[in-house]
Order: C-alpha cells, then sequence, then structure tokens
C-alpha cells in the first residue's frame, strides 16, 4: 500500500504542536512523523498549506444534524446524515443522541445505532441514550411525559450487546440502588444528568461506576456553600469527564474557566448538544411537538428553554481557546483526547500517534475545517 504524507500543517499532539514535519499514513492508520525532505520511499504527498493539523473530533452528545432529529428518525439513513453533516465542521467520530423519548422508540433508535456500525457508516462510534429515566423537575426541553422509572425491561434494553460504545444519561435518585453499577458491568457508560441528586446522592453514583455527567452545570445540582450538589461532586472527581457546551448560551465563560481549574482539563469533553440545524438550512425544527427557534447560534423554545444548540465542535475549539483561554494543544485535548478515554477508545483513535486511527482534521490558520480523514479516507469541505 502507496504511504502518504499530508505536508505544510503544524500538527497538533497530544502535548506539543510540532512544525516542519509531515504525517505519513499507512492506509487507514498513522504511521509516524517524518521531515519532509526525508520521506519514505514511494510516499506520496498531500499538501495542505499552511493551518494545523489535529485529530479529529470526538462528540459524545449529538441529537441532529443536516436537518435531522434523530429521535424523529431513528435509522441508519438518519445517523448517516447527521454523521455526515458534522463531518463538515471537523467531527470524525460521534455518537447519535436519542432524547427522552418512548420505549418503541429507544427500541429502534438501538436497531439503528448497531445496523450503522455494522455498516461501518463514517464517524459512527455508538450510540447516546439520553434519558427517559430523568428528574422533571430538571426536564429541560426534554417531553416529561415520556420519562420512566428504570425497570428490569428498561435494564435490559439498555444492556443489550452493543458493537461500539454505548452511553446512558440518567437521573441516579431515581434509578433503584445497583442500576450504575449493573450497566456499567454491562459495558454501558453511565452518565448522571437532569437529575436532582445532591452531593451525597453523586458520591454514591460514583461508588457504583458512574462514567461522567452530562453538560455540566445545565440541569443539575448546583456548587453551594454547604451543599456542593452534582456540579462540586462532578468537580472533585477525578476518574470520570462531564461535557461541557460550550457555545457561550448553556455556561459562562467564567464558569467554564473555574471548571477547567478544579478539574483540571483532563476531565473535561468538548460537546455540542447539536440540533438538526447545524449543517442544515432551516432557521426552525419540532422537537416533541414544540416548535423551536434558531437565532445567533442558540436554540430555544417558545418560553426561551435553551433546546440543545446549533454548535459545531468546530467552533467549541476555537470557543474552548478564545472564552476559556486554552491554548490549541488543551483544546484539542478536550476536543478528541479526553473524548477517546471516556469512550475507552484512546488505543484506537482521538490523538495523532503511531498506530492510531488516521481520524484527522485539517483547521486553516482561521482555524475554519478544511478537510478530514477519517480511517485515512480524505474529504474536503471548507466551513
Amino acid at each position: 500500500m502507496t504511504l502518504t504524507a499530508l505536508a505544510g500543517a503544524r500538527v497538533v499532539l497530544a502535548d506539543r504542536v510540532v512544525e516542519d514535519q509531515a504525517l505519513i499514513l499507512d492506509g487507514t492508520h498513522i504511521l509516524g512523523l517524518a521531515a519532509p525532505n526525508a520521506l519514505p520511499e514511494g510516499c506520496r504527498v498531500e499538501p495542505l498549506g499552511g493551518g494545523y493539523l489535529l485529530p479529529g473530533f470526538i462528540d459524545t452528545q449529538v441529537n441532529g444534524g443536516g436537518d435531522v432529529l434523530f429521535n424523529d428518525s431513528p435509522t441508519v439513513e438518519g445517523i448517516r446524515a447527521i454523521a455526515q453533516a458534522h463531518r463538515r465542521y471537523g467531527t470524525t467520530g460521534l455518537l447519535p443522541t436519542l432524547i427522552s423519548d418512548y420505549p418503541e422508540v429507544v427500541e429502534a433508535a438501538i436497531v439503528a445505532g448497531e445496523a450503522a456500525l455494522e455498516a461501518d457508516v463514517p464517524g459512527v462510534l455508538g450510540l447516546h441514550i439520553e434519558g427517559p429515566h430523568l428528574n422533571a423537575a430538571k426536564k429541560g426541553i426534554h417531553d416529561q411525559t415520556r420519562f420512566a422509572r428504570v425497570d428490569a425491561e428498561v435494564l435490559a434494553r439498555l444492556s443489550a450487546p452493543t458493537r461500539g460504545r454505548r452511553v446512558v444519561t440518567l437521573a441516579p435518585e431515581l434509578a433503584p440502588e445497583g442500576t450504575v453499577r449493573a450497566l456499567t458491568e454491562a459495558g454501558v457508560l453511565v452518565c448522571a444528568g437532569h437529575s436532582l441528586a445532591d452531593y451525597d446522592q453523586t458520591r454514591a453514583a460514583l461508588a457504583e461506576g458512574l462514567a461522567g455527567f452530562t453538560h455540566l452545570f445545565n440541569a443539575m445540582t448546583q456548587f453551594l456553600s454547604r451543599d456542593p450538589g452534582m456540579v462540586g461532586g462532578a468537580l472533585e472527581d477525578r476518574a470520570g469527564h462531564f461535557g461541557l457546551i460550550a457555545d457561550g448560551f448553556h455556561v459562562h465563560p467564567a464558569s467554564m474557566r473555574v471548571a477547567l481549574s478544579a478539574r483540571g482539563e483532563d476531565g473535561i469533553m468538548l460537546v455540542t448538544d447539536a440540533m438538526p440545524p447545524v449543517g442544515g438550512t432551516l432557521g426552525h425544527f419540532t422537537l416533541m411537538g414544540q416548535e423551536i427557534g434558531v437565532e445567533g447560534g442558540k436554540c430555544t423554545g417558545p418560553d426561551g428553554t435553551l433546546a440543545g444548540s446549533a454548535l459545531t465542535m468546530a467552533q467549541a475549539l476555537r470557543n474552548a481557546m478564545d472564552m476559556i483561554g486554552c491554548d490549541m494543544v488543551t483544546a484539542s485535548r478536550m476536543a478528541s483526547g479526553n473524548p477517546a478515554r471516556f469512550l475507552r477508545l484512546d488505543h484506537e483513535t482521538g490523538a495523532i500517534a503511531p498506530g492510531l486511527r488516521a481520524d484527522l482534521v485539517h483547521l486553516g490558520e482561521d482555524r475554519l475545517v478544511r478537510s478530514t480523514w477519517i480511517a485515512g479516507s480524505r474529504e474536503d469541505h471548507p466551513e
């Protein structure tokens, strides 16, 4: 197989930015770095013309894209359309995310997710089921008429074997004792969210194997002086990860900076919580019978409740740099390396290192997306 050299861009590694080096691909995987004047014999050169070459972004919370809402299209075709829409913005790995819905829709989503993995739909890493096992007091835009308690049937459905990674978001205070442990032992990554769990309940869920927290700060108990809440438990925990919707609407930049200082960069995953407008053409969409408007990149329901986002991972990376103050190496880890570790996929993807899959994104000097590679397959799609 002919080797390929991606040359002319600075290469963003997990700990530094490398200049004057080409990245060598051996088909679907990364071989290593080489000086442009010392490339392997017969290597085909693809000039990038400046900018930055980063590991492709991994988004663990993607409700929709390309004018498609996963709940409305829990099919392989729906998943493919969503993944393709987000690829334009540097996302080379994602979890299609189902918002709280009826059991038959959850089942359809699981079946579609498995079929998409079997069909090797580019970028699909698994499935995120966000609800319906949530607390109505922290429902956000979710439809509480679809909420349900965790029972044996639910456990069996969520624990069904998967080819990829499965994330389940639930309110731990409403789940029977042992639920988090049972799901974790079945290979599910359980996250807490849309919850009134206090600090002690959060710690109890962590002791059962809770892997992380869905959109930190949003729809959970907050950090107070004598009541640390779920936010306090998340920031104190050193084993798990939390998603951060860095769009400037969901979380104030100062709160994001505090979270970074408190937890450290290793625990933060940039997520979009994206809705159909990402990569689409419509300025509005319908969610569970509610008309959702999109203005200035902000998605809101009729009463002003935030309804996911129109954020892209490329913009989230830029916001991490501009709003939080991260350098590109740190922002890249939050957009790629950390979610790969959370998903237990860091041995396959999430960084630029020999032996890992060639999932990459090329940003121009303006930090806008120029090209992406998924398993070495390139697409050019300037943002």
